[in-house]
Order: C-alpha cells, then sequence, then structure tokens
C-alpha cells in the first residue's frame, strides 16, 4: 500500500517533465511570466486541508508556468549554466527517492562509496595529484569556503596558531594575495570563515593573467603574514587563464598556500584540446570547480580539492559518541561543511559513468567551438564590437550606438536594449556584464544540448535584434 502512494504521483511527475523537455526546442528560452503573476499565483495562504499529490503536481506544473528559464537546452548562454545530461537527471531522481543522509557511511553506505569513487575519478579527469583529499559540496562557493578552511588552517599552523582550538580573535592576520578581477564568491567565502574582504590584496591585471613580477612583489610585502593566492582557471568575463607554471613557484618561494578557482575553468584539463591553457595547475595547493556547469549534472554540485589532506581534515574532522564512524570507509562529513546532506554523488557518478572520459572531452570541446562561433558570427552583424573572443566557452560583444553623438553611455543602453530584445524574442537568453568600464553582451556556451542548428538560430536572433533597435534609434 505504501508503494502505491507514490506511483500515480510520479507518473504525473515524469509525464510533465518530459512535456518539459520536449518543448525546449520550440519554447521561450527566457522566461515570460512577470513577477507579479508568479506571486499572484504561487502566494497563497497555507492550505487548510490535505490535497491528492497529483492535483498538487499539477497545480505547481501550472502556476509556475512561464516562470521558468529553459536552461536546459541548446540557447541558453547566461551566465555559466549548463543543463544537465540524461543519466544525471535520472540519478538525481533516484537521489530524492532513495533519500540518504550521505555525511556518513553508517548512515548511507552506498552514497558514502559513491562519493569516494567520484572523488577518484574527478581527481583522474582533472589531472589533480591522486592523493588529494575531496568534497562534494552545493556549488563553487561552497568549494571556496572548504578549500579556504583548509588553507586558513594550513597557513596559520605554520605560524604557530591552532585556528581550530584558538579561533581566529588575536590570530596573525592572513592575507590573500588575488588578481583585481575575480568572482564574488570569493569575497563572500572569506567572510564567511572570518577573515574579511580586507584581508585581500588586489594585484591588477592584464590578458595574460597574474604576472611574475606583480605577484612577487605584493608577496614581498606580505612575506612576514600567512599568506593565500588566488589565482584563476577561466576569468569570468573572458575566459583567461593565470599561467599557473610560472606564478605559482612565486608563491612557493614565499611559502604562500595557492588556491584556484575553477569554476569552469578547470574541466579544460578534461579536454586535449584545451588541457595546456592548465598546465602547471595540479602544483597549486586547493582546487574549486561546479559539477553544474561543464560536467552538466543538475544544480546543486561543486567540488573541492585540497592536496594537504591533514590541513582540510583539520578544517571540518568531527567525532561524537552518537554517531557509527568507520575506521574503514570514508565519512564525507569528515571533509565538507554539511551535516545532514543530499547524496549528490550519485548523479556525479551517474554523469560520469554515461559520458565516459570521451564523452565529457566532447562537451567541453563542443563549447568551446559554440561560443566561438556565435561570436564569429556576430562580428558580421552591424554596430557589433567584439571585445574578447572565446579562449574558450567565454566571450563579449558590444552593440554600438551608430549616432555621431553616441557616447560610452549611449553604447552601454544599445548594448543592455540588443540583449533585451533577444530575450524577448525567445530565440535565445544572453545576460549582460561590465568590462573594462563597458558594458557587454556575455556569450557563455556551457550546454551539452547546443548545436549547430542553435548556434545558427542565435545568430539570426542577434542579427533581428540589432536591426530592431537600429530602427528604433531613427
Amino acid at each position: 500500500m505504501t508503494n502505491a502512494r507514490y506511483d500515480a504521483v510520479l507518473r504525473r511527475a515524469t509525464q510533465r517533465a518530459l512535456e518539459y523537455l520536449g518543448r525546449l526546442d520550440s519554447s521561450a528560452v527566457g522566461a515570460t511570466a512577470t513577477l507579479h503573476e508568479l506571486r499572484e499565483r504561487l502566494a497563497k495562504p497555507i492550505p487548510v486541508n490535505s490535497a491528492d499529490p497529483v492535483d498538487v503536481i499539477d497545480q505547481l506544473v501550472k502556476d509556475v508556468e512561464g516562470g521558468l528559464h529553459d536552461s536546459a537546452g541548446g540557447r541558453f548562454f547566461g551566465w555559466v549554466i549548463g543543463g544537465a545530461v540524461p543519466a544525471a537527471v535520472a540519478a538525481d531522481w533516484l537521489t530524492s527517492t532513495w533519500d540518504q543522509n550521505s555525511g556518513m557511511f553508517a548512515v548511507a553506505p552506498a552514497a558514502s562509496v559513491v562519493e569516494e569513487v567520484c572523488g577518484a575519478w574527478l581527481i583522474e579527469l582533472l589531472n589533480l595529484p591522486r592523493s588529494s583529499s575531496f568534497a562534494l559540496v552545493t556549488g563553487c562557493q561552497m568549494a571556496h569556503v572548504t578549500c579556504l578552511a583548509a588553507a586558513r588552517s594550513a597557513v596559520l599552523a605554520r605560524h604557530n596558531w591552532d585556528v581550530e582550538k584558538q579561533g581566529l580573535f588575536g590570530a596573525p592576520e592572513i592575507r590573500v594575495v588575488t588578481a583585481d578581477l575575480r568572482h564574488g564568491t570569493i569575497e563572500r567565502a572569506l567572510r564567511v570563515l572570518g577573515m574579511g574582504s580586507d584581508c585581500i590584496v588586489d594585484i591588477p591585471v592584464n590578458e595574460h593573467g597574474l604576472s611574475q613580477e606583480s605577484l612577487a612583489t605584493a608577496l614581498s610585502e606580505t612575506r612576514d603574514s600567512p599568506t593565500i593566492v588566488l589565482l584563476q582557471a577561466g576569468d569570468l568575463n573572458t575566459g583567461a587563464f593565470d599561467p599557473f607554471e610560472a606564478v605559482i613557484p612565486v608563491a612557493r618561494k614565499y611559502d604562500a598556500w595557492v588556491h584556484v578557482d575553477g569554476a569552469f575553468g578547470l574541466w579544460a584539463a578534461a579536454s586535449p584540446q584545451h588541457r595546456h591553457l592548465v598546465a602547471g595547475i595540479e602544483k597549486a595547493d586547493s582546487w574549486a570547480t561546479d559539477g553544474h556547469k561543464w560536467l552538466n549534472v543538475p544544480y546543486d554540485c561543486g567540488y573541492a580539492f585540497v592536496a594537504d589532506r591533514d590541513a582540510h581534515y583539520r578544517a571540518f574532522g568531527h567525532k561524537a559518541s552518537y554517531l557509527s564512524h568507520s575506521d574503514e570507509a570514508r565519512d564525507p562529513v569528515d571533509w565538507n561543511p554539511e551535516y545532514s546532506r543530499r547524496g549528490r554523488g550519485f548523479a556525479t557518478y551517474a554523469a560520469i559513468a554515461s559520458l565516459g572520459r570521451s564523452g565529457i572531452e566532447r562537451i567541453v570541446s563542443d563549447c568551446c567551438a559554440h561560443a566561438s562561433a556565435i561570436v564569429a558570427g556576430a562580428e558580421d552583424i552591424p554596430n557589433a564590437e567584439v571585445l574578447s573572443r572565446p579562449i574558450i566557452n567565454q566571450g563579449l560583444i558590444r552593440f554600438l550606438d551608430p549616432r555621431a553623438s553616441a557616447t560610452p553611455s549611449d553604447h552601454d543602453r544599445r548594448t543592455e536594449d540588443v540583449t533585451r530584445r533577444i530575450v524577448s524574442s525567445g530565440e535565445a537568453f544572453f545576460s549582460c556584464t561590465t568590462w573594462q568600464g563597458m558594458r557587454c553582451m556575455r556569450v557563455s556556451v556551457s550546454g551539452w544540448q547546443t548545436n549547430a542548428t542553435d548556434v545558427l538560430r542565435t545568430i539570426a536572433a542577434i542579427r533581428a535584434a540589432e536591426f530592431e533597435s537600429r530602427n528604433d534609434l531613427t
């Protein structure tokens, strides 16, 4: 009888899911419902009585209609958001069905071993030191928290301070040396860890990333402080990579911990065509990346890797008499910030098992090729200015105001206008960013479903939006 209670509602959920996926090629890529409409549909009083689960699912699907971006499809290029490969979606459904609290082997044996295998697979795919420890977390934000907690422990220990016992009050001041162009999740991680954004030492960078000279100068000024150097594998706007082979030895000279923000760019290591971009990255101390970007698993999934297993364990290891610790198995709770946690390893396992090494290589190389094709196609469109051609899967396009009296602000407004028109057309989705003081349309290709037809449709949508915007100027 218990199983029968699930039958109808899960079948209906499957039906609704397949209907949604079946419309991806023809429906508007961007959400069409307004904030007011969504609140009007969803913000209801708490129901007094129970309801049929099938009716609840049907009503939920109806209420969110038009409020979903079709980021699972092939023409969503906003931010850095990939889709989800079929096996990972199916495994994610089973993860909810199995409902395992995957913090410990004793509580969730299969989930713990799956994570153990995923960690080994990921370390091999990304060509990181095989002895590294790892954690599966909610995303790159928490991967930074995990890695930087280990870094905090290690650099303070070198100054005879046990942060796990003594805390930060009275501790030597940590400095974080990094490029002035970085993702906001870094500052948030430093705030969560009690180090604060004032600990950051910014270094201006050029198109080649952090230089040996500028890093050495900054480190010479912080040589008496516990120091963490933050490097980038894939700048959020241009996809640029720091020269790891050149700068990591500089950091080593000053006894600094090296952490790599590789939210999407770390996956270049999985592609023979792009692997040269991460040459020397394995010499760092920690690395953070996302699974829900280029591995194309469902949200939420990020990965943290730490070369110094002892520092990683010191930061999170936990024992209690009421917990059933294992002497042989790996307990995930000892390696990540979460206690009770979803068994997110199942989706990662299914994605890697279904794609194989060649499939992952293909996703990375195809996304990079499609990004280059979109940017190249935009170059032939009137008043479109390419500011950054893709190094990997990120490009920047600006739309100039053709009027003789146009100012930089006019170019910014026109870029926003053309981007808005593309999204409103429903043919493709882009988001904007500011780079070197200019508003740009950011081309970000991260989904496994994008194909050559999607690229052609997208270029046509950009051309049409630019034409409409230009006509409205006159």
